[in-house]
């Protein structure tokens, strides 16, 4: 270990000093949030800088400012902060090396999600799913494209936010689970409003976003279980419904060629999470499972 690399412990506390004073820009507000000391703090800092070979924070009349290398470093180092938290609480880790969530300290509420290899879409995944990653290929993920029109009814369209780190809802399908479950005037109202967090803290929140970040990042598909909470009815005011479901996210396109994120939700009972009882699973009405009626796609009509 040289002078310049903390021990891993440091290190960790590098990160929580780092993205607290890029979060507040204020060296008091940052020291009394972490219950530390300014010169820990700027010690923390310091180190990072010289790891990293480049300034993170500049100040500029006595106020700080990240730097546009601070700026490229705050996401991930945002990232690996929470994911390790995570880790610690034991609320993530990886079944056959793909990624699982899972929280469960409210009694009213929990959250398991396990990523399933893409294959298992052919393997014990429905119809209507077989044919929008055969409509998504013949698409070339474009979803203005003619291919796609037969499936948009299903989909949650969503896109990132170019002055956050939100993801926001353009596109609801009229058939989609989000409509059905929340109903279609409601549905519709959801259009342009930021991907809410659910309970959990900011360590839970990264594993909420973790999917979305990594189809993002590999512009491909991505298959998760899912079981949860979660609202229904007009202003959530029949509190938290169990909902059990399968979720495909596409990497696709807009018309401008900007990155669209689209997502089918299917509620079933036909779900695999390690450590989740199929009691669990069922305990999402019979009622909501939704029926899915299409054939499979033609194989040959894929653009190999």
């Amino acid at each position: 270990m040289t002078a310049t690399t903390p021990s891993h412990s440091v290190l960790f506390e590098a990160l929580r000093s780092f993205t607290t004073l890029a979060r507040t820009l204020n060296l008091s507000h940052a020291v009394k949030e972490l219950n530390s000391t300014r010169q820990t703090v700027r010690r923390h800092v310091d180190q990072l800088e010289s790891m990293r070979g480049e300034e993170l924070f500049e100040l500029v009349d006595r106020q700080y400012r990240l730097t546009e290398a601070g700026q490229r470093a705050l996401p991930e180092a945002e990232d690996l902060l929470a994911r390790a938290t995570a880790w610690m609480l034991n609320q993530s880790a990886h079944e056959n090396g793909l990624f699982t969530a899972k929280y469960t300290e409210k009694a009213e509420f929990d959250y398991y999600l396990q990523q399933h290899p893409i294959s298992d879409i052919w393997r014990s995944g429905s119809a209507r799913m077989q044919e929008i990653v055969a409509s998504w290929a013949e698409a070339g993920g474009q979803i203005e494209h003619p291919a796609m029109t037969r499936v948009r009814p299903h989909l949650l369209i969503y896109r990132h936010g170019e002055m956050d780190d939100f993801w926001y809802c353009a596109d609801i399908g009229m058939e989609s689970s989000f409509a059905s479950w929340f109903g279609w005037a409601a549905a519709r109202s959801s259009v342009g409003r930021a991907l809410e967090r659910l309970p959990g803290g900011d360590s839970f929140a990264s594993l909420l976003a973790h999917p979305f970040k990594d189809v993002s990042s590999t512009h491909g598909l991505r298959l998760d279980h899912v079981h949860t909470q979660i609202p229904r009815g007009p202003e959530h005011e029949e509190g938290l419904h169990p909902i059990s479901f399968q979720r495909l996210m596409m990497g696709c396109a807009f018309a401008d060629g900007s990155f669209a994120l689209g997502a089918y939700i299917e509620r079933t009972y036909n779900i695999e999470i390690a450590g989740l009882p199929d009691e669990k699973v069922r305990t999402m009405a019979a009622d909501l499972i939704m029926t899915v009626e299409e054939e499979p796609p033609r194989l040959q009509s894929m653009p190999f």
